[in-house]
């Protein structure tokens, strides 16, 4: 039997202990969907174990080959530069371990559904679909095409979910913010307005999020992802696709030397 990849999640980490917690959380997730799975985190920044460091560890253990699974919601600036670049740094240093980067977790019809089930978690009923108007608050980027991609997850979702309105905003690097998301529908004479962090795990742009939902008025502000089970189907989802694309052209997906 071929034993598969392993699968490394790769988090971008926080000073904040709710972000590995979270997660953790997520990972746990997976291990119960997928169980026999071997599945490792690691962190570009802030918290242990970083990277190289399961990198190392894996290599010394024997593993082979690795699928490497950026926990993020677009394709930006660490998924582009900063991720690629500390995969290639330690597979040079590493020369028997294979790794195969999968693609960010979004856009995704699973995200939307664990949007909307956090909304609901939050107050939201579902006959108040048509009289509601969401701001699809992310972290920000400085990337256009991770603000384009969130403009068009805002405008596909209201299409197929029935909202009144969906506008995307931001914490950080583009505007509008959410209070300003916020104000702007109200000024649209929106009946019911509730802010959906796209976010996976709590943190200081998470909680920027939260501060201008409370301050415009929002009606329901959802938390954040988490450890959804729509997201952890999601995570496998992108496992499977780069491990498919390893067996079927492996020199295409490798990020070894």
């Amino acid at each position: 039997m071929t034993m598969r990849p392993t699968l490394l999640v790769i988090a971008h980490g926080s000073r904040d202990p709710r972000h590995a917690a979270t997660v953790s959380a997520l990972c746990a997730q997976v291990r119960s969907l997928r169980p026999g799975l071997r599945v490792e985190v690691g962190h570009l920044d802030f918290n242990a174990p970083s990277v190289p460091q399961v990198l190392e560890r894996l290599a010394a253990e024997g593993v082979r080959d690795v699928v490497a699974l950026p926990l993020l919601l677009t394709r930006a600036f660490h998924a582009k530069s900063d991720i690629p670049a500390v995969l290639r740094e330690a597979t040079l240093r590493l020369p028997l371990l294979t790794v195969h980067q999968a693609e960010v977790l979004g856009p995704s019809s699973l995200l939307t559904a664990a949007l909307e089930r956090r909304l609901e978690e939050a107050g939201l009923q579902p006959g108040d679909r048509r009289s509601t108007g969401v701001v699809l608050a992310s972290a920000g980027s400085s990337d256009p095409e991770a603000i384009a991609v969130i403009a068009e997850v805002a405008r596909e979702w209201r299409r197929t979910a029935g909202w009144c309105a969906v506008r995307p905003a931001f914490a950080s690097a583009s505007l509008p913010r959410t209070a300003d998301a916020v104000r702007e529908l109200r000024t649209e004479g929106v009946a019911r307005v509730a802010v959906a962090p796209y976010v996976i795990a709590p943190g200081f742009l998470p909680d920027r999020i939260a501060a201008g939902a409370r301050e415009a008025g929002a009606d329901i502000l959802a938390p954040v992802l988490g450890p959804a089970p729509e997201l952890a189907r999601l995570l496998l989802r992108r496992y499977d696709q780069a491990d498919e694309a390893r067996r079927v052209s492996p020199e295409l997906t490798a990020l070894s030397a």
